[in-house]
């Protein structure tokens, strides 16, 4: 029943994105660090600017297919502007990416980062499912708690929403890939 209401809703509140952005303080796309960007839909028109001005060499979309097959690329017209895409779909408003899913994202940016690249991470807003992933990312990079991942996220775009499955679901990944390591090696400083 989710993915129903998630594709009824998709274009009225894809449309009040597009006024908050225009007639507020929120940002389309926000660098989280210098290899990762978290933003919402990456429209055709923004491909230049992506690939060109931010270096955008791998793109996460967390969308499912009905969400980016009229507005954004497909994977095909990414990788003719030089760009990898992997699409980890999750369904929107109440859906959470897999803990699978969360592995598999940060190990695709963490690649990019460590050949120079940066990652656009998105769903449609820019606010739940890939702010997890941006999270997820944070975790495993700076090992930071789920919470002062989340708390950065949300200094960088206020309008970032991390509910309680979410929250979980990045303890779990951060018990995975943190946890273990600090207790054998002490705490790692933060971002």
């Amino acid at each position: 029943m989710a993915w129903l209401t998630a594709r009824l809703l998709f274009y009225p509140t894809l449309a009040y994105n597009l006024l908050m952005e225009r007639w507020s303080s929120r940002r389309w796309f926000d660098r989280v660090d210098p290899n990762l960007i978290l933003g919402a839909l990456p429209f055709k028109s923004m491909t230049k600017q992506l690939v060109e001005e931010e270096h955008v060499g791998g793109v996460i979309t967390m969308n499912e297919e009905y969400e980016t097959q009229l507005l954004c690329n497909s994977t095909q017209e990414w990788q003719e502007a030089g760009v990898e895409q992997l699409r980890l779909s999750t369904v929107d408003l109440l859906g959470v990416p897999s803990l699978e899913h969360l592995h598999r994202g940060v190990e695709f940016a963490v690649r990019h980062r460590d050949q120079g690249n940066t990652v656009y991470v998105h769903c449609k807003a820019g606010r739940c499912r890939s702010a997890t992933m941006a999270a997820a990312y944070l975790i495993r990079v700076y090992c930071v708690t789920p919470d002062e991942a989340c708390e950065r996220l949300r200094a960088l775009r206020p309008h970032v929403i991390l509910r309680s499955n979410q929250l979980s679901l990045l303890q779990d990944f951060y018990r995975q890939v943190c946890a273990q390591g600090q207790e054998e090696q002490g705490p790692e400083p933060h971002m």
